[in-house]
């Protein structure tokens, strides 16, 4: 069984940073697309980013391109959301996910595992 546990969420001022973790345990990370969804309430989830096995390709949102990054350390199976320029609609909760996904990279149902969510909270 693969579990997520994702880290590093909290309250920062518009402009600031956040650098999110997930660690992966449980089944081999390199087997894995990992991926960044959030959501907000009312809303539905949103994919943010995503990286590839390898972590030589990655897949951004057009509305956190420029701002935010992901990266993956496959010796410490743990995928990072670095945030940058936060602004109050980032505030949400921030998901990590673990998945085949393919061309499903961005919506939910390409990934199998789920972290339990970690909030960012961005005040104006």
């Amino acid at each position: 069984q693969v579990q997520l546990v994702e880290s590093g969420g909290g309250l920062v001022q518009a402009g600031g940073s956040l650098r999110l973790s997930c660690a992966v345990s449980g089944r081999t990370f390199t087997s894995y697309v990992m991926g960044w969804f959030r959501q907000a309430p009312g809303k539905e989830r949103e994919f943010v980013v995503a990286i590839s096995k390898s972590g030589g390709s990655t897949y951004i949102a057009d509305s956190v391109k420029g701002r935010f990054t992901i990266s993956r350390d496959n010796a410490k199976n743990t995928v990072y959301l670095q945030m940058n320029s936060l602004k109050p609609e980032d505030t949400a909760v921030y998901y990590c996910a673990a998945g085949s996904a393919g061309l499903r990279l961005r919506v939910p149902v390409g990934y199998d595992y789920w972290g339990q969510g970690t909030q960012v909270t961005v005040s104006s």
